[in-house]
């Protein structure tokens, strides 16, 4: 069978990548590059019974992919936590100890009945005790409180009436009333014992230590050096609660207390 195909449709054909040719009709070879990249031809049926060859396209190599913008290769933006805890400055450790501080509370006279006349002699004017206290109502309480007491009778300052207490007491977490610092205790123990004007400042423990003579040092070289507070002699050692804890150092409390003793005397002697 003849193909009759006139030029407009084999322009068609043409444009549609469709090479048409019928039997005894010459047609030009294929290009090397088609004949290795194109597939095996398949037979299409045309109009008016003709064969035509339908030849797939050279497959073309993928497009480089456009280069993302500048933002999509920025680091994904972090959580609003995230970023808020960023922002926020690191607490310094002066200002945790400031929230977290102590309270100083007015001095109270621990035996306010004890009869002037039967003072012993050389226990001088007063004595200001310093400590930290849980319950300062009622400071002579508990194990720690008649501890405390008992350390104060075997120095026979219950027969004093001018033996005060300054309690220091530590503020409750999250608590807005009594919360100060070390240098705010400072200054008021200096106010008390300009008012009181004692013979001597006792100082219990390394906390009390610590606040009253606004100092850093380890407890056991505050306990060995002289100090003064607001111009009057102080002596460090031990709190009762430590020493409820470890009996081994009751001695050396002993002798920190004798030492505070043998210091009035001799400014009373002077």
């Amino acid at each position: 069978m003849s193909l009759s195909l006139d030029a407009r449709q084999r322009a068609m054909l043409q444009e549609m990548g469709v090479t048409v040719w019928a039997p005894g009709e010459a047609t030009a070879a294929p290009p090397a590059a088609a004949l290795v990249a194109a597939p095996a031809d398949r037979a299409v049926p045309v109009h008016d019974g003709a064969v035509a060859t339908a030849v797939r396209p050279t497959p073309q190599p993928p497009a480089p992919a456009a280069p993302l913008p500048a933002q999509a290769n920025a680091p994904a933006p972090a959580p609003a936590a995230l970023r808020k805890a960023a922002a926020t400055p690191p607490v310094a450790p002066a200002a945790a100890a400031a929230a977290t501080g102590l309270s100083l509370h007015a001095p109270q006279a621990l035996y306010p009945t004890a009869d002037p006349a039967r003072t012993p002699a050389g226990l001088g004017s007063g004595w200001l005790i310093v400590a930290e206290i849980p319950h300062p109502a009622e400071p002579l309480s508990g194990d720690a409180g008649k501890l405390l007491d008992n350390m104060l009778r075997a120095m026979q300052l219950h027969h004093h009436p001018r033996v005060f207490l300054a309690a220091l007491q530590r503020a409750a977490p999250g608590g807005q009333d009594g919360s100060g610092n070390d240098a705010d205790v400072a200054g008021q123990l200096a106010e008390a014992v300009a008012t009181l004007q004692p013979a001597m400042v006792l100082v219990l423990g390394h906390v009390a230590a610590r606040a009253a003579l606004a100092s850093t040092e380890p407890l056991g070289r505050m306990r060995a050096g002289p100090h003064t507070l607001a111009g009057c002699p102080a002596v460090v050692t031990y709190d009762p609660a430590f020493l409820l804890r470890s009996q081994d150092n009751k001695a050396a409390a002993w002798a920190d207390l004798c030492r505070a003793l043998a210091t009035v005397r001799a400014a009373a002697n002077s």
